[in-house]
């Protein structure tokens, strides 16, 4: 659903350790430097970077932004959030495991990356 994201870092090179971790978790490669303010991860639906502020101003987390990333199975989304803990982020909100919604049951996990962004894992259950 969307093209590419882009979250403010304070420090690129802990937050690289950070995202490297969760993205390995699901699957994907390391982030690959643009230049010297940012990296990017990617995959044939778009991609998500972590760079510097361009208004040099300090990065900060949006209050009420959650930003989701799918997994392909329970176990990843668990591997992501024992990845995030491990190497710097922070979990939050209740423990892995599933939710009921409206759209069916989806099993979540979510943690706060070094910067403070609100993230998800999500594997929707097959029924």
């Amino acid at each position: 659903m969307f093209s590419h994201v882009f979250v403010g870092s304070n420090d690129l090179e802990k937050s690289k350790h950070f995202y490297d971790a969760i993205f390995g978790a699901l699957g994907y490669r390391s982030g690959v430097s643009v230049g010297d303010e940012r990296y990017v991860y990617s995959n044939d639906k778009g991609f998500f970077a972590i760079t510097r502020p361009i208004d040099g101003q300090p990065a900060t987390s949006a209050n009420g932004s959650t930003i989701g990333f799918y997994a392909k199975t329970q176990e990843a989304v668990d591997n992501w959030h024992v990845a995030g803990v491990e190497n710097g982020g922070m979990s939050i909100e209740e423990p892995p495991g599933v939710r009921d919604t409206p759209f069916g049951a989806i099993y979540l996990a979510y943690l706060r990356d070094p910067d403070g962004n609100k993230l998800c894992a999500m594997y929707r259950v097959q029924a």
